[in-house]
């Protein structure tokens, strides 16, 4: 497999999943994300602080993808049985570690304290749930003779070009059988199809981009952990790519509109960032102690 290409700093943006979804939730919300030091209004540690709370089903997600990225490494130097509870107990511990974090919901005072237990054992359920399922299994038997191969969460963003725009789009796990490439998607949410299929759609045009695959020979998967192993395989087409990439241009326009300077992606004032009208947005909000300050100072 070719090495990922590299590419030179840049200031200009780029696109993802996950930064559209923000600009399209909350524009206030998406000015503090990724505008922070632009800010006049609030001191940039404070900010700061605030980006930097993380959320029980946040950091639920981030312990399962962290113990199967260990798990995956693991089988690539030794094909020994997995030995259940030392990976429970390994567990266990990288659960603590995580949950040392400051969190949300505590910081909002939802809740007094964490239930370690608890978020152990829906940890757990994902981790189980993928061991047993026929797609581990599979796994095992078809794809262990190109474990050299593998590409688990490669280092970076996952960046790569989709026609003339820059996107990020990072992987999970992508793995070759046969003559396909596989992307394996981990969730440990509930099912979204249009925002999941979406995300998929930008892998396969990342390891295409990479990796000079035909898409139609890139097989995505989304596997859903829990409450049982279920699975969204995506047949990609070359006008699924094409699609996508008008996706990207267009949804990556919309920002640029709201840069007062594109190329050294300096935006334009706060005050055109608006915050949203949902509440259900606002009470899931890190950034919801700033607006409701402002709110109570006045208009």
């Amino acid at each position: 497999m070719t090495p990922i290409k590299q590419f030179p700093y840049t200031p200009i943006l780029g696109w993802s999943a996950s930064r559209f979804d923000t600009f399209k939730t909350c524009r206030r919300r998406y000015f503090y994300t990724y505008y922070a030091k632009f800010d006049r209004e609030f001191p940039l540690s404070k900010i700061n602080q605030l980006k930097a709370l993380t959320t029980i089903p946040l950091e639920t997600g981030n312990i399962v993808h962290d113990v199967i990225k260990a798990l995956l490494e693991r089988f690539q130097k030794s094909h020994a049985r997995i030995d259940l509870p030392k990976f429970h107990d390994y567990t266990r511990k990288l659960t603590g570690r995580y949950c040392e974090k400051p969190f949300a919901e505590i910081y909002y005072q939802e809740i007094s304290r964490l239930n370690v237990d608890e978020i152990f054992e829906n940890v757990r359920l994902c981790l189980d749930n993928l061991l047993n399922s026929p797609r581990f299994h599979w796994l095992i038997q078809n794809a262990i003779a190109t474990r050299d191969r593998w590409i688990i969460e490669p280092p970076g963003y996952g960046q790569t070009v989709i026609k003339e725009y820059k996107a990020y789009c990072k992987v999970d796990f992508l793995f070759p059988v046969g003559d396909k490439l596989y992307i394996m998607d981990w969730k440990t949410g509930k099912a979204d199809a249009v925002k999941h299929h979406k995300q998929m759609l930008g892998y396969a045009a990342w390891a295409a981009f990479h990796f000079g695959h035909d898409p139609e020979s890139i097989d995505p998967v989304i596997a859903y952990l829990k409450p049982d192993y279920t699975e969204d395989a995506l047949h990609v087409t070359r006008a699924d790519i094409d699609g996508f990439a008008k996706i990207v241009k267009n949804e990556t326009l919309e920002m640029y509109s709201f840069c007062a300077d594109i190329e050294e992606n300096i935006p334009k004032e706060k005050g055109l960032f608006e915050k949203t009208t949902l509440k259900v947005f606002c009470d899931y909000c890190n950034f919801r102690e700033l607006c409701r300050e402002k709110t109570a100072a006045g208009p």
